[in-house]
């Protein structure tokens, strides 16, 4: 059975919106939230909980997909990095200081092409962009 969903991206204006719009469409129901994490929403995509729970596939229509994409851009992501820099000893830092060389060099990834690359992993879930 396949269920269908749609994220509104107007609501999108940074990363933590961003999580609470997938909250609020994958994780209707549930007594807990997705935290702010990329390795959280791959788990959430696999499916078992949520709005994906008992689903095998899922068609999700991601309205406004460009408002997401200039949200979660270039200065979203370098934010992100560099809020992982000030936390000594948790992420590495030479990784991350090669995303930020590659994003100042405008051929690193932002964290919108992180989350569709996550999409594009599940084949069980049709991205619709709208």
């Amino acid at each position: 059975m396949n269920v269908f969903l749609q994220i509104n991206g107007t609501v999108i204006v940074d990363i933590p919106s961003f999580y609470a719009e997938i909250n609020r469409v994958l994780m209707a129901g549930e007594d807990w939230q997705l935290g702010p994490s990329l390795d959280a929403l791959d788990d959430l995509l696999y499916g078992g909980y949520g709005a994906l729970a008992g689903h095998k596939t899922a068609t999700v229509v991601w309205r406004d997909i460009d408002c997401s994409r200039d949200a979660l851009g270039v200065e979203a992501t370098r934010a992100w990095l560099q809020d992982k820099l000030r936390q000594p000893g948790t992420f590495n830092a030479e990784a991350i200081g090669r995303q930020l060389d590659a994003l100042q060099r405008g051929d690193g990834q932002t964290y919108f092409d992180i989350v569709m690359d996550i999409f594009a992993s599940h084949p069980n879930i049709n991205l619709q962009r709208a």
